[in-house]
């Protein structure tokens, strides 16, 4: 006889567990502990099978009689039901370890991997942020152009052009991964390109005027931060190194008996280690840094945590305090400043620039050549562009007045 939800509500457990059975091959178990789970018995190829539909109350008499049902069906086309369910859950497993989050997060943990500087990944791990909620959860074998599009254009319409540019660039390269890895045959991100606004080129901030970059560093002399700031703003225009790389400095990186810091490719934008000839200014400046070292690794260690470089901001904070503003002049626009000058000399060559500012050349042979080639020119280069910052910090302007 069928069972109906009376007899189900009503059955009790006993001592050992029995059975109440449906139509069609579908039955119930009744455990000791009270506990009802549904099974369906099936024959196929002459053996007899059961297959678990779940527990009752969360799947109902009427849910159950379905899944019997659409078991049987398959039973009748000669398809084991049970194995059908192993290679749905199997298929389900492999679905949820190739949604675009999951590959995304293996990319970015294999650029960890990889030595990225810690700057790249927290630029990454943004990136793979703000495509979560819309594109996450998805298996990446179904996302389409369009769904991709749509996501990256609500960035865009907040007005984030760049962002948006750099987040499909970071979407190409998960969507390229995962088809390396044969987790999708196409990459939708490839041509979305053509369809994002295009942002405008920014350059950073740079004074370049003589008599203006002399005007910057009588104010640097005159600048009271707090801890080794100071020092370190007195140092970035000489060595016109990155603001992180400044920033990063290990005294270990310090020869000071050659006059040479040597930069580690991890910590370098292009990976390659970036050795730079010091001044004497420089040196004299290190000289001053070591004198109010602490135990930190670092020589322009945070106020807070000497444990911990200075913090990002802390050199444009700097300069607007000295009444720079951010479209004026950047920490990073000491590059520029420098590019510029040293070019405009006519004292030195355009590869010995390019090598000291670690502007990698297209043609790598010819860039490791002129790498060695050009380092005693650099030598005399960075003594003499020092000895010329010390010359314009000294031709103050008429009725120029800072504190």
């Amino acid at each position: 006889m069928a069972l109906s939800d009376t007899a189900l509500r009503n059955a009790k457990p006993q001592d050992t567990k029995y059975k109440l059975y449906d139509d069609g091959g579908l039955l119930i178990v009744v455990a000791p502990s009270g506990g009802k789970s549904w099974r369906f018995k099936y024959r196929l190829n002459g053996a007899e099978k059961q297959l678990s539909f779940g527990t009752y109350p969360d799947v109902t008499l009427k849910a159950a009689r379905l899944r019997r049902d659409e078991a049987r069906s398959l039973v009748a086309n000669g398809i084991d039901p049970g194995a059908e369910k192993k290679r749905k859950l199997a298929a389900a497993a492999i679905e949820a370890a190739n949604t675009f989050k999951a590959v995304a997060d293996e990319f970015v943990e294999k650029r960890a991997q990889e030595g990225m500087a810690e700057a790249t990944m927290i630029k990454l791990r943004w990136f793979n942020s703000l495509l979560e909620k819309d594109i996450g959860p998805r298996p990446v074998t179904e996302i389409e152009p369009v769904e991709l599009l749509t996501a990256i254009k609500k960035i865009e319409k907040l007005g984030n052009h760049e962002t948006a540019k750099r987040v499909r660039a970071f979407a190409a390269r998960v969507f390229r991964y995962a088809v390396i890895t044969g987790r999708c045959r196409f990459n939708p991100a490839a041509d979305l390109g053509e369809a994002l606004i295009a942002p405008k080129v920014k350059h950073h901030a740079a004074l370049i005027e003589p008599e203006d970059v002399g005007r910057l560093l009588r104010a640097i002399d005159g600048y009271k931060g707090h801890g080794l700031s100071p020092l370190a703003l007195k140092m970035l225009p000489h060595v016109f190194v990155r603001p992180g790389e400044l920033r990063h400095a290990e005294w270990a990186e310090f020869n000071l008996e050659k006059a040479v810091w040597r930069i580690p490719g991890a910590k370098m934008k292009m990976r390659d280690d970036h050795a730079v000839p010091l001044s004497t200014q420089v040196m004299d400046i290190l000289e001053e840094a070591a004198q109010n070292r602490n135990r930190s690794k670092f020589v322009f260690p945070a106020v807070s945590n000497w444990q911990k470089p200075m913090a990002e901001n802390t050199l444009n904070e700097a300069l607007r305090r000295l009444g720079f503003g951010s479209d004026e002049m950047t920490s990073h626009g000491f590059r520029s400043t420098a590019s510029t000058l040293l070019n405009e000399s006519g004292l030195w060559t355009p590869d010995a620039i390019e090598r000291a500012l670690a502007h990698q050349g297209k043609d790598a042979v010819r860039s490791i050549y002129h790498r060695g080639r050009h380092w005693d020119e650099r030598v005399r280069m960075a003594q003499w562009w020092s000895d010329y910052l010390d010359e314009l910090k000294c031709e103050r302007t008429a009725g120029e007045n800072f504190s």
